[in-house]
């Protein structure tokens, strides 16, 4: 079958396959008996055919024989026990005995294909954190959470003084007594879940560096990349990015929508095409994860089969994802998978073609989407105005502070990453770009600089915050933690207080049905309000006199969460304040531009017509839901 498949893939439009990421009972079946003839045949099929591979390393699923061998490898849960075998990503990442395993298997890889001239990425594992496999309670993992501690703190008196561990009489006489945060009998010390949490992170980097360092070695010239997820940020993406060269991740709109929308009414509008704003946002964070380099490398081409339910998706909408993809900038757009597999847990995953390898419904859209992409690349070739200025809006995205958010919500129905993603919601309909920066991103470029979840502010941003003549926008909580998770000790905002002089002395986290509404501008606040100190005169006060909203000068500090009106006319002020030209959008319509043309998305529920002055080079002004139009701006 495999040279037709390549055919087929290449006369599709494909040019970049990834393959062997869960391969490692193939390549080894037992110890030191390694079988590589299979992948070596496979990879000489597809470049055959012209086609780039992606070689995925094999780490996420250690054979049975391996654990059989070395059971500590396995990760352990909160409760004692271990993940065991059955499934997938079943290991500790402090294990140095799978560390040294994963070693020894990636650079016999490494030297058996790293030359080869079909081969030019590779992918590190797959998916670091799914099914919540970051953290891990193991004896391995608890040696070395205590010398990170002792690397971190120095001194054990350092550590106590930091995590607060006088309270509840909780504080330690040596490293050696620090223990894993879990199996208390309530609340654990927000300070010590977050160390853990760092640590955790720290070890993905350290594990995903040993890999990267081989790859380098044997196959000098490719790039490496490692598939990150949807709505997940259970480690701090940008320090494993650092040793790659490519930030990838796995688009499924429709999966993410109703596994992790709090909203039914959400769910029933969008439960074909995905929240318009979904696969947009993880463009954008991905970007900047990867520093201007990124892909899709697993993008949903039908029913999924892990999500709470599985609709298909609208017609159209396999078209609509791959050119919302380019328009962000994407490199690579690749479907998961080629061929459905008949058995085991992914079955009614849907997949370009039948078990049978008749083509599935995707296929269809994949060569109008091939024709596409030839029409857009003639006209950038031709039209010669591709334009290189970039989105006038950053986001700082700060994956600490999401995670002090979730160790200490205050409030059970605060969804750190939600609020993020309601402002960038915003943007989004006033017809605004938006990039996706870290906190040592350079701001130079931007003209409204959105700071929402940066809890505790280092440095780095304090200074280019400082500097910037752009307008910023702190979110509520932002500057309310040290970096050990502690109230600063001139309240918060703490060190952005040199920004705008404003002081929290009291904060509330209020109940879904419980909205204040302020007597001027008709702003309303759920879910989080802060009562502010300050002899700045708020923009509007409350009923029972608190403020809301403190300007000085540039710099704005919200001290509440918007409901979404309120959010929406209040970032679109914000907008035309900073001198961003506004495109008010209708609900369901999405913009971006790229290279001087602008696309056009409707994600529905109804027809569209675009009134934007341009060539249409592809579509026309009205739009049906699934349908995309893209305008070469410098005509119009």
């Amino acid at each position: 079958m495999w040279p037709d498949d390549a055919r087929r893939m290449r006369e599709l439009g494909i040019s970049v396959v990834r393959v062997g990421e869960f391969s490692w009972s193939r390549l080894e079946p037992q110890r030191d008996q390694f079988n590589f003839d299979w992948l070596q045949r496979a990879v000489d099929t597809l470049h055959a055919e012209g086609l780039e591979v992606v070689l995925g390393t094999p780490t996420a699923t250690p054979p049975k024989w391996l654990i059989d061998e070395h059971p500590s490898i396995l990760a352990v849960d909160e409760s004692g026990q271990p993940r065991g075998f059955g499934s997938r990503r079943h290991y500790c990442f402090s294990s140095n005995i799978y560390r040294q395993e994963c070693q020894r298997i990636v650079e016999r890889m490494a030297k058996a294909f790293g030359q080869h001239k079909a081969v030019t990425a590779w992918q590190t594992d797959n998916e670091y954190g799914c099914h919540s496999t970051i953290i891990s309670y193991s004896n391995d993992a608890l040696v070395a959470f205590r010398q990170w501690c002792k690397q971190r703190y120095g001194s054990i008196d350092q550590l106590n003084s930091d995590w607060g561990n006088v309270f509840w009489s909780m504080e330690y006489r040596s490293f050696d007594e620090v223990g894993l945060p879990c199996s208390a009998v309530t609340e654990l010390n927000p300070a010590h879940r977050l160390a853990y949490w760092r640590f955790s992170s720290d070890q993905v980097a350290s594990f995903n560096r040993l890999q990267v360092k081989l790859l380098r070695q044997h196959s000098p010239g490719r790039d490496i990349l490692h598939n990150y997820m949807g709505n997940f940020t259970e480690f701090d993406h940008y320090t494993t990015a650092a040793d790659l060269d490519i930030a990838t991740w796995d688009n499924y709109p429709l999966g993410f929508l109703d596994r992790d929308s709090e909203s039914d009414t959400d769910k029933k509008k969008w439960l074909r095409t995905g929240h318009p704003d979904s696969s947009a946002f993880h463009h954008d964070l991905y970007r900047g994860v990867g520093r201007g380099r990124w892909w899709v490398i697993e993008q949903q081409p039908g029913p999924v089969n892990w999500a709470p339910h599985n609709p298909a998706p609208l017609p159209g909408m396999i078209r609509l994802w791959a050119l919302e993809a380019l328009a962000h900038g994407a490199e690579v757009m690749s479907w998961f998978r080629w061929r459905q597999a008949p058995w085991a847990q992914e079955q009614n995953h849907t997949g370009l073609l039948l078990p049978d390898s008749t083509e599935d419904e995707a296929v269809a859209e994949i060569r109008q989407l091939t024709a596409d992409l030839d029409v857009i690349a003639h006209e950038l070739k031709e039209s010669g105005n591709a334009s290189t200025q970039g989105p006038p809006v950053a986001f700082i995205f700060d994956y600490a502070g999401d995670q002090m958010l979730r160790i200490q919500p205050q409030g059970n129905n605060y969804s750190p990453l939600g609020w993020v993603q309601d402002i960038y919601t915003a943007c989004r309909n006033a017809g605004v770009d938006v990039d996706i920066v870290p906190a040592d991103a350079l701001l130079d470029s931007y003209q409204l600089i959105v700071v929402a979840n940066s809890i505790s502010i280092n440095d780095t941003l304090l200074k280019s915050l400082q500097t910037t003549s752009a307008h910023v926008l702190l979110g509520p909580r932002c500057g309310s933690k040290t970096d050990e998770l502690s109230i600063p000790s001139n309240l918060p905002p703490g060190k952005l207080q040199s920004l705008i002089p404003v002081r929290v002395t009291r904060v509330e986290s209020l109940p879904d049905f419980a909205i204040e509404t302020t007597q001027c501008e008709n702003f309303e606040v759920h879910r989080w309000r802060e009562k502010i100190d300050s002899k700045l005169q708020p923009q509007a006060t409350f009923n029972d006199g608190w403020g809301c909203y403190y300007r000085h000068n540039n710099i704005h500090y919200l001290n509440g969460c918007l409901t979404e009106t309120s959010l929406q006319s209040f970032i679109t002020t914000r907008l035309e304040e900073a001198g961003i030209l506004i495109t008010p959008l209708t609900d369901g319509i999405r913009i971006r531009k790229h290279k001087g043309l602008l696309f056009a998305f409707n994600f529905g529920p109804d027809k569209e017509q675009l009134s934007i002055d341009g060539r249409f080079i592809i579509g026309q002004p009205e739009l049906a839901p699934g349908e995309i139009a893209v305008l070469n701006l410098g005509d119009g």
